[in-house]
């Protein structure tokens, strides 16, 4: 019985793909959609896809990725959640390739060809308004430890500016771990000392906990990890830059096996018109946690309570490298729904999951985070079982952040949704 199943699911597998599957007729569609936006000039794809004469080399080594679901990266548990970005193939698609490559990878006939996708050079986002950031690589020396470097940009608005589309582009992404670019109001003391331009190393040795990690409390505008995608909102929607802001880039650096340097940009799509929305970035964690040596399964909860209406938008989990697992829970009084579950975290694949249909957050709910970190010899990037292990901003050492985005009233700033200030207007 087990082996009839087994052959039947087979069949169903293969039978979903073309008889004759070609290039231009039916995998091309595929890389167009699924794989390009990486595999392309410029991007994080090591190679481009973007003619059959690039694919038809790659066409085995594409096929084994695909079949083990490899390539493209997604780890959001099936069942739990729908995701518009979700970027992992059908059974169908993933038959069509095998059959593609099995049958000699053939061409076909390019009159069946669909109109080739239309990508802005350099970017990954619609030709920017404003772009801004670095003015001198910064060097990263082969292998060697280097401080989280803050970067202070002045952005010179003379008025607010919604953004409704940002993207952050590192020159070597192999360096850059991530990159969280902070909206610094022009009333905020934190970093002032630091000068623009300049990468910059704030002093911890004062008795007093900086929070420098978490932008001394002001806005994230956007966060950069490879492979993930920039942010696009609704054209209702979009953050907001203050007249006199200045961006803060916080950069994470970890060397390689070769000296190199990096000069990062941030690309800015300002909204067309004011917008109905205000889009905030939350987060949900634990700095608290110290993992066991040896520990193979060792849990970090968090949780935060939402203090006002709110519409849900995405979920962006942040751990290092012992981490295994990471998911969300709704808490509503007694009741937990499941959100998010990823059970094969990957350190190198930092995503963000865009909800299909967003959700409506009310006052008094809770999101809830889980992170499952592996510190046993057999977690292959483990750099110390032996080790016990607390937060730090290192690699080698661990975080357990569940960053979230929420859509509020755009009257509403961070201080009033978070203090539940009534909006002029409306009563609450």
């Amino acid at each position: 019985m087990r082996f009839l199943l087994t052959f039947t699911a087979a069949t169903a597998f293969l039978s979903a793909a073309p008889a004759k599957p070609t290039y231009y007729a039916d995998v091309e569609p595929i890389m167009m959609e699924n794989c390009q936006g990486c595999h392309r000039a410029g991007e994080i794809g090591p190679m481009p896809f973007m003619t059959y004469d690039q694919v038809r080399p790659w066409a085995k080594a594409i096929k084994n990725s695909v079949s083990s679901r490899k390539m493209p990266p997604w780890f959001a548990e099936a069942g739990v959640g729908h995701f518009s970005n979700d970027r992992s193939l059908t059974a169908e698609q993933i038959a069509t390739i095998s059959s593609w490559v099995d049958a000699g990878s053939p061409a076909g006939d390019m009159k069946t060809r669909k109109p080739a996708k239309t990508w802005v050079e350099g970017w990954n986002i619609p030709k920017p308004d404003a772009v801004v950031g670095m003015t001198k690589p910064f060097p990263v020396p082969a292998n060697s430890k280097i401080d989280y470097q803050y970067i202070v940009i002045p952005t010179g608005f003379t008025e607010d500016k919604w953004v409704n589309m940002v993207e952050a582009r590192p020159t070597d992404r192999s360096v850059v771990h991530h990159a969280v670019i902070f909206i610094r109001d022009p009333k905020s003391k934190w970093l002032r000392e630091a000068e623009p331009y300049v990468p910059f190393v704030p002093d911890r040795k004062g008795s007093a906990r900086r929070i420098d990690v978490g932008g001394g409390g002001n806005e994230i505008l956007h966060t950069y990890t490879p492979g993930n995608l920039p942010d696009v909102w609704k054209p209702n929607q979009a953050k907001l830059i203050p007249a006199g802001a200045d961006l803060v880039m916080q950069m994470h650096y970890t060397s390689t096996k070769k000296d190199t340097e990096d000069l990062t940009k941030i690309g800015l799509v300002f909204a067309k018109q004011a917008p109905e929305q205000r889009i905030m970035t939350i987060i949900a964690g634990n700095e608290t946690f110290v993992i066991p040596p040896g520990e193979a399964n060792y849990k970090a909860t968090g949780a935060l309570g939402i203090p006002n209406d709110a519409t849900l938008l995405n979920f962006f989990p942040h751990m290092h490298v012992r981490g295994k697992a990471f998911e969300y829970n709704l808490i509503t009084g007694d009741k937990r729904e499941p959100l998010l579950k990823v059970n094969k975290y990957d350190f190198n694949w930092q995503l963000n999951y865009h909800l299909a249909k967003p959700i409506e957050l009310k006052q008094g709910m809770r999101i809830e985070i889980t992170a499952t970190f592996d510190n046993s010899p057999n977690n292959p990037y483990n750099p110390d079982p032996k080790a016990e292990v607390r937060w730090g901003e290192q690699s080698w050492e661990e975080m357990a952040y569940g960053f979230f985005d929420v859509a509020v009233d755009a009257r509403h700033d961070r201080r009033s949704w978070i203090m539940r200030k009534p909006l002029a207007g409306k009563t609450e």
